[in-house]
């Protein structure tokens, strides 16, 4: 059975003859999440603009089944249907006039120019592009260069990815200009997507921002049984403060490090509330060092 945000992908091929280049189909599917009040896919700003990782990985997993083939040709990624369908019937009515839409109104431009109009209309997903200076005047890079929030001041955060997306994660870290994601898992795997080491490590490389794992300051998984109230998380964290973080001292102080080369450092793990995370402990750990001159800020 396919999910709903899959039939979309389906239909939007469909819609434009059954071929994209995975450039163009990026592009067209983010315009036409800009009429979705719920938005099927996140973006992020990526090498060549708006890019969702969540759509190319449906991609990818589509190719597996059998609805799509992925073919790598000299003149670009080609994404085309296999299995053909009324895909855009299993669409709600609204959905399906918002495919139509963009078909109607951007069909006719070029791969060229419809990478140019995103960067236009939506300077912020420019900010990480790698082609962007190729494409706009000096008065629209300038527009661009303005999204790019940046701060000088050290700063130490924690981020948790429990209940949202690889995108909506990346953006965080963006829009506060971290430069350095600290993985303070033992283990740096995940079954929700995007959040293993090799995946989360790709997605960090390629907005600028170094990812570091530190395992040492992690808690074993059978620690994590049976943790059932706020009470038992402190029982756990306290005993992670009196062991773990004595024993690896010299991983805080990796840590440490980091935020005096780099400045704007981000501790992260799974918990969204970081009072059911160590991490809080690891940044407390961080704020009791002596002369420090960096701040906190949960994100």
């Amino acid at each position: 059975m396919l999910y709903y945000r899959r039939k979309i992908l389906l239909a939007l091929l469909e819609v434009f003859d059954g071929q994209l280049t995975a450039k163009s189909l990026q592009k067209y599917l983010f315009l036409f999440t800009r009429a979705q009040s719920v938005k099927a896919f996140d973006f992020i700003p990526y090498r060549y603009g708006c890019f969702s990782f969540q759509a190319n990985q449906d991609l990818s997993t589509m190719e597996k089944y059998g609805y799509l083939e992925i073919d790598e040709e000299q003149n670009g990624r080609f994404i085309k249907l296999k299995q053909t369908g009324q895909y855009l019937a299993l669409l709600d009515m609204f959905d399906r006039q918002a495919l139509l839409d963009v078909k109607t109104e951007f069909g006719a431009l070029s791969q060229t120019d419809l990478i140019r109009y995103t960067y236009q209309k939506y300077p912020y997903f420019a900010t990480k592009s790698a082609i962007a200076r190729e494409l706009l005047t000096d008065e629209e890079m300038a527009t661009v260069e303005k999204q790019k929030l940046t701060f000088t001041e050290p700063q130490l955060f924690s981020i948790g990815y429990e209940g949202i997306t690889l995108e909506t994660y990346i953006n965080k870290l963006i829009i506060n200009d971290v430069h350095v994601l600290c993985d303070v898992r033992k283990n740096a795997y995940s079954q929700k997507y995007g959040f293993s080491k090799s995946q989360l490590q790709k997605a960090c490389i390629g907005v600028g921002i170094q990812y570091v794992h530190v395992p040492e300051l992690g808690i074993e998984s059978e620690q994590r049984h049976d943790l059932r109230s706020q009470a038992d998380y402190d029982i756990l964290f306290e005993r992670y403060e009196k062991t773990t973080l004595i024993n690896n001292h010299n991983a805080l102080l990796k840590v440490r490090a980091l935020i005096d080369t780099d400045k704007r450092v981000a501790l992260t793990c799974f918990e969204k509330n970081p009072l059911q995370c160590h991490r809080s402990r690891v940044a407390k750990a961080l704020m009791q060092l002596p002369d420090i001159n960096y701040t906190f800020k949960p994100l």
